[in-house]
């Protein structure tokens, strides 16, 4: 009687540890499959940085380093050369006031202070852009997060202009379109201050960048074509961006 009963118990626990089991399982291929379904996302890396400033090479060569790494998923690096250090010694080539702008408005939706080298990822949040593990980990976020508007862009070069068209899969009275024009990377002897002697890599360089307001879900526009502008030496980056939040709602590369 006791090795019956030693028995139905045996047998009651292995099937209850099936159907656990079962159970577990299914959570588990539920769970695994929602993390699938949301990795979605995008990741856009706003650095500011001078070559005067002593501190930003290290956040120069990281963004070269996750331009490689990335190469194949949806990460967008723009690098701003702010000019308000060309006052101390060494003249950036690269900068302009509307990049120090940029980088003010940046400051007042972040509530944050203006330094060098700054990183914004998505309009959202920022940090020093010589962290790796911060780029690292805000990168893999960004990328986790849910799909959101969709853009496309197409361009077409022109004679001595560039037609783009876009299409947008919603519109927001708040939101306009940034085309960006990158040279990928670049490189300067620097013959004064902080970093005078040095030989400076630069990637993703920001030369110049045109606001656009949406007024409709498809528009072709057209801007002058930058000097030196070539397919392989540069690219496009469409940004599609909250004016009032700063936040960036999407993002891509124009397709030639």
């Amino acid at each position: 009687m006791i090795l019956k009963n030693l028995i139905g118990t045996a047998a009651f626990v292995a099937l209850m540890f099936i159907v656990s089991a079962f159970v577990y399982k299914n959570k588990a291929g539920k769970s695994y499959q929602n993390l699938s379904s949301k990795n979605n996302g995008f990741a856009v890396l706003e650095l500011f940085t001078s070559e005067g400033c002593s501190s930003c090479p290290p956040a120069d060569a990281l963004m070269g380093q996750i331009a490689k790494k990335y190469k194949d998923k949806p990460v967008y690096i723009l690098s701003y050369h702010v000019d308000y250090w060309n006052k101390l010694g060494w003249k950036d080539r690269f900068s302009s006031a509307e990049n120090s702008q940029r980088q003010q408005d940046y400051s007042h939706k972040l509530s944050s202070q203006v330094y060098t080298p700054q990183l914004v990822v998505n309009g959202k949040s920022e940090f020093v852009g010589s962290d790796k593990n911060a780029v690292e980990n805000a990168i893999s976020s960004a990328l986790f997060s849910s799909e959101g508007i969709r853009l496309d862009l197409k361009a077409e070069i022109i004679s001595k202009e560039i037609t783009f068209d876009y299409k947008i899969s919603e519109l927001n009275s708040k939101n306009k379109l940034l085309i960006t024009f990158i040279e990928k990377n670049s490189s300067t002897n620097i013959g004064g201050g902080e970093n005078e002697g040095r030989h400076l890599q630069h990637w993703q360089i920001v030369q110049k960048q045109y606001p656009v307001s949406l007024n409709s879900t498809e528009e072709t526009v057209k801007f002058p074509l930058p000097n030196n502008f070539n397919t392989n030496d540069w690219e496009v980056i469409g940004l599609v961006q909250n004016t009032k939040s700063g936040e960036i709602v999407s993002s891509t590369k124009a397709v030639f």
